[in-house]
């Protein structure tokens, strides 16, 4: 068996010629909670979109749970449940309707998480779905992804209008009730501190280009952020410099792997170090795919120190 529950290899999407998927290179193990991050309009959904066949690859590679996404689009929607960004189910059927419309569909479906998930997420199951608000919505979307027995979900914006409470419990579900089971949950989310809280891997686009994919945990072991001060900026060129922020005097530089021996360079070159520090995923995120302000006094914004 294929232990990649998703892999694409230079896939393309492309809308004449806006180019939204440029080439992107995933390796997502089976297994594991992979967090799929990126700016608004970095390539996210339409990739997501590629990979379950609501549209059509322009160049690439692509295969989910070992099935080619070019000729074996109904084995992978048979074994993959989907939450969009966009919440949208049969506006005039109550979620018990809907459940009983699904069911029928998927040979794993399972009726007693039904019952377990509408009581846990206190699912109003006789309400249209057309009245219900929004984060309940999104409940009955979850609710009918986790019951159909699918061995990888892809959840695009998965939180959008749940509450903190529910929002816990829904990690707690995907990590208790479907990763232990060794099944997979490739997440599309802005919630990084979600993401952190429960991700095994990450990966980060830009541009449809994958900037960054790695486990989690070697974020947290290899990356730092180096805090310096300075008359002027050094030229620096390492291949462990990912981003430098300035103001005035003061220099942030988010390095991974060799911390000290940069912080040594740096030194070399007349810079003192104030502090070197461990970084969360929102500072890697940034650090990769920020856009910088043009400050008024022409001075450029710091990378946020580390809480």
């Amino acid at each position: 068996m294929n232990d990649l529950a998703i892999h694409t290899e230079g896939l393309v999407k492309s809308f004449g010629k806006t180019c939204a998927v440029a080439g992107l290179n995933l390796k997502v193990p089976r297994g594991a909670v992979y967090g799929f991050l990126g700016r608004n309009g970095a390539g996210k959904t339409t990739t997501v979109k590629t990979l379950l066949g609501l549209l059509r690859p322009s160049a690439g590679f692509a295969e989910v749970l070992g099935y080619d996404i070019r000729g074996d689009l109904l084995a992978i929607l048979e074994c993959t449940g989907f939450v969009p960004e966009n919440k949208t189910l049969f506006g005039s059927l109550t979620p018990a309707q809907i459940v009983h419309f699904n069911q029928g569909y998927f040979p794993k479906w399972s009726n007693e998480l039904v019952a377990r998930y509408a009581d846990l997420f206190e699912i109003p199951m006789q309400t249209p779905f057309s009245k219900l608000s929004l984060g309940n919505k999104t409940k009955v979307c979850h609710l009918l992804a986790l019951c159909q027995g699918a061995d990888l979900l892809i959840l695009d914006e998965p939180s959008i209008g749940l509450d903190p409470v529910i929002t816990d419990l829904l990690l707690r579900v995907l990590v208790e009730d479907h990763v232990s089971e060794g099944k997979t949950v490739f997440l599309s989310s802005h919630q990084l501190a979600e993401v952190e809280r429960i991700a095994d891997w990450v990966g980060i686009i830009d541009k449809g280009k994958i900037l960054l994919e790695t486990r989690l945990e070697d974020v947290r072991q290899n990356y730092r952020l180096i805090r310096a001060a300075g008359d002027a900026a050094p030229a620096i060129s390492s291949a462990d410099l990912i981003a430098v922020q300035s103001s005035e005097n003061f220099r942030s530089y988010l390095v991974t792997r060799e911390a000290e021996d940069f912080a040594a360079m740096l030194r070399a070159k007349g810079m003192t170090i104030l502090e070197i520090l461990p970084v969360r995923l929102e500072e890697v995120f940034l650090g990769l795919a920020r856009k910088e302000v043009p400050c008024i006094s022409g001075k450029p914004g710091m990378i946020p120190a580390h809480a």
